[in-house]
């Protein structure tokens, strides 16, 4: 056991800081503060003594330099009852510091911003903090060190069971904390830099546990769940997720967040079976389920907004394996929770705000590492390349498509309204062959593909491709481009006097 005499505070999270150390003071244990978290405690009134005093060294350098002191990590890393540490403590002057609580600058927070400047993110990376936290954790045995402002309660729980001494089996668990937690800031750094220099440096990553899954795709996988996905979702009814439901939901909120106008999608097996747009999401729903009433058989559905007991009682009508919304109104979670086996999921976040900036896949010897697919349309105007300039309709259409196929996987086709999907054909070895499903299963839906819109994730290689949609009743096309025979494809939409835009961005899914 070891008695807790004399802490250091220095947070930049300064949750719940000012109650924790007024009961340390209490306890009679000398506080050493810093900056704002001295500030802080002194408004609170909390009895507290400058770093500089401790170390009779000034705050300089702008604050960089202020705990990177002898007597600071003296008083953290002498082996309490070591003759020779004790000896060369006392001979420098080291005062013991006992408990170290500390949280360091928000770099991820600052990184994540929109627009972060490189000079902005280095003056947000902690270094007096990993410093103290590596010296106190490496020397648990006598040190106790807090990372987490969760974890308070905890310690004052233990110095209260235990006459103000903290147990070595807590000490060990903080400090195991303590160093995963000074690990995932470094990593965080050194990713965010590798970005901004383009080095050569490896790629690392560490997640937190989130859950351990009852198994994979296959019953016969293990599996897990790490990073914060519960920060974005909240399971509100329903058995546990599983790993497919998870992919899903995932592929869903990507697919929801290319709308902002009243939306509600349909996924099965992480590809869209259906999207439609009204202000009534009743409406909506139809129009998604019209594309294709067979697939969205035990299926994800997504909307963006908030479900009310219209909606509830027409998606109640098929079998579901997950419903996504940012809200249900009480007569429509009612009737949802009837059906036990259901999940249902509230959305945290209105649109994709995923703070990890980075696509990656898993490969045989490695992982392959991608930015995200966050391309935009933008002057389309600009980017027509047929003769005929396309109607307003049209555009809206071709824009609408555009947003699902970017979701569908490749080879993707897509026909659409300027409201709704018609036809989709996913997953294809063939561009034509996606176009022939998409066809297929519009007119297996009784829905007729006159006047549509027909959207490519990639470019037609070849002017087939195009001149089936043509025959299929589309009036319009929006693609890449890229082909060595876009002149070609060109000129079919001409002779079939089609409106078509080349957007230059390709959507490939594999």
């Amino acid at each position: 056991m070891m008695k807790i005499t004399r802490a250091l505070i220095s947070v930049s999270n300064k949750k719940g800081v000012a109650a924790f150390a007024r009961a340390l003071e209490k306890q009679g244990i000398d506080i050493i503060s810093t900056g704002g978290t001295a500030d802080l405690l002194r408004k609170e009134g909390v009895p507290v003594r400058d770093i500089s005093s401790f170390t009779d060294f000034p705050e300089v350098l702008e604050g960089r330099v202020k705990t990177l002191h002898p007597r600071v990590h003296g008083g953290l890393l002498y082996k309490r009852g070591n003759p020779l540490h004790e000896k060369q403590a006392k001979e420098c002057g080291f005062q013991p510091i006992d408990l170290v609580v500390v949280n360091l600058y928000p770099f991820e927070a600052t990184v994540a911003k929109p627009g972060v400047t490189l000079a902005e993110a280095i003056e947000q990376i902690d270094i007096g903090g990993p410093s103290m936290i590596r010296s106190a954790a490496k020397n648990y045995e006598s040190v106790t060190v807090v990372v987490d402002p969760a974890d308070y309660d905890t310690i004052l729980e233990t110095m209260r069971d235990h006459e103000g001494e903290t147990t070595l089996k807590l000490r060990e668990r903080l400090a195991i904390k303590a160093f995963i937690k000074t690990s995932d800031y470094d990593r965080a750094i050194g990713t965010f830099l590798n970005q901004e220099q383009a080095t050569d440096a490896s790629f690392s990553l560490s997640l937190p546990l989130v859950t351990r899954l009852r198994y994979g795709e296959n019953p016969h996988q293990t599996a897990a769940l790490y990073g914060d996905f519960d920060q974005h979702f909240k399971k509100l009814h329903g058995k546990e997720l599983s790993f497919n439901n998870i992919l899903d939901i995932s592929a869903a909120a990507n697919l929801i967040a290319e709308f902002t106008e009243p939306t509600v999608a349909i996924l099965k097996h992480t590809n869209p079976c259906g999207v439609g747009s009204d202000d009534d999401l009743r409406e909506a729903w139809e129009k998604a389920f019209a594309t294709d009433k067979q697939a969205p058989f035990g299926g994800v559905i997504i909307c963006n907004r908030p479900v009310n007991e219209a909606l509830a009682k027409a998606i109640s009508e098929i079998f579901s394996e997950v419903i996504i919304a940012p809200e249900f109104e009480a007569e429509a979670r009612t009737l949802f929770q009837k059906k036990k086996n259901l999940r249902l999921i509230r959305s945290l976040t209105p649109r994709s705000t995923d703070k990890q900036p980075q696509d990656i896949r898993s490969v045989t010897g490695g992982v392959l590492v991608q930015d995200k697919d966050s391309g935009e349309l933008v002057d389309l105007a600009t980017k027509v390349v047929s003769a005929r300039e396309p109607t307003e309709a049209e555009m809206a259409a071709m824009i609408f498509g555009w947003r699902v196929v970017k979701r569908v996987k490749s080879n993707a086709i897509v026909y659409a309204a300027a409201d709704r999907t018609l036809g989709i054909g996913a997953g294809q070895m063939s561009r034509v062959d996606a176009s022939r499903i998409a066809i297929w299963k519009a007119h297996e839906a009784g829905l007729s593909l006159q006047s549509s819109a027909v959207a490519s994730d990639a470019f037609f290689p070849f002017p087939d491709g195009l001149l089936a949609a043509a025959d299929a009743g589309a009036t319009c096309a929006i693609q890449p481009g890229g082909s060595v025979r876009d002149e070609e494809v060109i000129a079919a939409a001409n002779d079939r006097n089609m409106a078509m835009i080349f957007t230059g961005v390709r959507h490939f899914r594999h």
